[in-house]
This record gives structure tokens, sequence and C-alpha cells, in this order.
């Protein structure tokens, strides 16, 4: 199978990639980007690069935007992922993108952490969580051959005490922003209870590593 990391270009995908990098850290930021590059090695391992319902632009709206609930323009008035979803849509509104395609990612963007809800509505949405997923080493072996090729590129830098601490900082803000059993509810839970959360535990046996 070829792949490469080169990323798409033109106006948009480059405004993503400004957005992204401007609004989270750099470790937050590695992960979008790596998440989008483990989604494309998964879908074409799945052979989904034929299919009609995939879209790589879109592909790579959702994963590189999918955590912009916790970058600096969220301002923590609804879970993240809703937030990202909307920051998200507005930006994919400036640059002309039709109106299903925007409703597309931002449903992607919204169930990134819906486990069992992602998977069944639709390609895009079940490819941005596997590709997150893959980011924290579920279903490592897919992309065995280029993870030390793209963790180079995009070094992991303890993205998840990083991602957590920005998540748990949304989450803090408000009860809209923390509502119970949603992972920003549970991270901020674990946080206030245990000083750490059963996400950053789990880091230390991830193939990736934190």
């Amino acid at each position: 199978m070829e792949f490469s990391i080169d990323l798409p270009t033109g106006p948009l995908a480059e405004a993503i990639v400004s957005t992204v990098r401007n609004s989270e850290s750099t470790s937050v930021f590695n992960h979008s980007v790596r998440s989008y590059l483990f989604a494309e090695i998964l879908a074409a391992h799945e052979g989904c690069l034929e299919d009609d319902a995939y879209d790589r632009e879109l592909l790579f709206a959702a994963t590189v935007l999918h955590d912009l609930g916790v970058g600096n323009q969220a301002k923590g008035e609804a879970r993240f992922e809703v937030e990202g979803a909307d920051l998200a849509a507005d930006l994919l509104r400036q640059h002309k993108v039709p109106e299903a395609d925007i409703d597309r990612v931002w449903e992607a963007i919204a169930l990134h952490t819906s486990p069992g809800i992602a998977e069944r509505r639709g390609l895009l949405s079940y490819l941005t969580r596997e590709g997150v997923g893959l980011d924290f080493g579920r279903n490592a072996e897919v992309a065995r051959a280029w993870e030390k090729q793209i963790h180079a590129a995009y070094p992991r830098l303890d993205m998840v005490r990083s991602l957590v601490d920005a998540i748990v900082e949304k989450a803090a803000r408000s009860v809209a922003a923390a509502p119970r059993y949603s992972i920003g509810g549970e991270l901020l839970l674990e946080r206030q209870t245990n000083g750490v959360t059963r996400m950053e535990l789990a880091a230390a046996s991830s193939p990736w590593g934190g």
C-alpha cells in the first residue's frame, strides 16, 4: 500500500491548518494531523478510497478540526465536541463549502467521542472516530508500518496529558460544558476526585505511548 504524509493543499486546507495551529497547543495540533494521517491509512486498508462516500478534503477537515473545541476559540459554553463542530462549520462556511458537506463534518466532529454511534453515521464519521482512535493506539497494527514516519513528522509531546488538560479546562467553565457521562464531564470528575484520569493512566500501555 502506498502512503504519503503530504497533507492536502489549497485555500481551505491551508485555512484549516492555520486555524488549528493558532488555536491549539502544538501537542494537540500534532494529534489532530496524525488523526487525519491514520484515518487515511485506515481508509486505504479497508478499501474505502473508491467508496462514493469517501472525500479526502472533508476527512481532512473533520479530523484536523476535531479538537477545535479545546482551543482558544472555544468558550466552554457547551461540550467541547459541539463547540468544535460549530467552529469548524463556521470556518467551512467562510470557504463556501456546501451546507450538506458542512453538516457531515459537523456530525463527524460532534460524534467523535461517541462509540457505537459515530460508526453508524456514515463513512466520514466512522473514519474520523477511528483515525482519532488510532492515534491513541487502538487497532495500532493497521498503521504499524508508517507510525515512525508519522511520529517523526508530528511528535506526540505528551499528547494525552496535554489533551486532557485542555478538555478539563474547558469542562470546568460551565455545567453545559461538562454534562455527566460526557467525556468532558467524566475527565473533570476524575481529575477532581483522583488527580489523574483513566485516559492518562491508559496511555502507559498504548503502543504509541502518551
